[in-house]
């Protein structure tokens, strides 16, 4: 590991019964880096994201967050650590208001313990017009949800991660069900992820969108890392080859 990883798995495995779904995984996350995690279905990629978020605990394996090991890793041990994951339901409150959706579970307050509405309100609208690009009046931090798109639904889930200082953002499929418009959108704000000094998981089926805006990529094959580029050492046909070496043969 690097002085420069926020994440390191050093030979995770993780089996359900008799079911190996992860082998002796070695993955890490650097600093301001967005890595690419491609697989078909099956691939262990859920299972994967599931023990860095402390939802599952791996049969064997170290996992290392900053340098420093960090053993029977919990969801909230692992928020605490800076993980967010962004799910493609997007975990949104549809019925509710842009300034409540961003706080929700994690509202300000006051001095003597009351609801800040007023400052969560100002916080909103500070991050509607600087980070989430809305212009129009019509839309304020009073506005639901329910009316915004899918690209601005995710942008949301985006800001109000890097807002609690989220260090490592898990985008898990974005772009599925999203419009050219609207895949556009969600892939310029993977891109504000790198822009605030973050760093970025983005699990994907579709390839272009992973190479558009990733530094590495990681190919995840019947539970094992199959391949590890660098975008800028391989082009995005050279990389669709070598995907479908993977498929048909089970190793590059």
């Amino acid at each position: 590991m690097t002085e420069n990883d926020r994440l390191e798995l050093r030979n995770i495995s993780k089996s359900f019964g008799e079911v190996h779904s992860l082998r002796n995984i070695n993955f890490r996350v650097g600093r301001n880096e967005v890595v690419g995690l491609l697989g078909d279905n099956g691939a262990g990629k859920s299972t994967l994201i599931k023990i860095i978020t402390g939802y599952h605990q791996p049969s064997s394996g170290e996992l290392y967050f900053n340098g420093q090991r960090v053993d029977h890793l919990t969801v909230p041990r692992a928020r605490e650590l800076g993980v967010e994951t962004v799910y493609q339901e997007r975990a949104l409150a549809d019925q509710q208001s842009l300034w409540r959706n961003i706080f929700i579970g994690r509202e300000l307050t006051t001095r003597f313990g009351f609801l800040d509405v007023k400052k969560m309100r100002a916080e909103t609208d500070r991050l509607m017009r600087g980070e989430l690009g809305f212009t129009s009046t019509a839309v304020t931090p009073d506005s639901s949800i329910k009316g915004f798109s899918g690209g601005e639904k995710q942008g949301v889930a985006i800001v109000r991660a890097l807002y609690f200082h989220a260090e490592i953002i898990i985008l898990d499929e974005p772009t599925m069900g999203l419009a050219l418009s609207e895949t556009r959108k969600l892939l310029n704000f993977v891109r504000e992820i790198k822009t605030a000094g973050k760093s970025c998981i983005f699990i994907d089926h579709n390839v272009f969108h992973v190479y558009d805006v990733a530094d590495r990529i990681v190919l995840l094959d019947r539970g094992t890392v199959a391949g590890e580029f660098r975008k800028a050492d391989l082009s995005l046909n050279e990389l669709l080859d070598k995907m479908q070496h993977v498929a048909e043969t089970g190793s590059l």
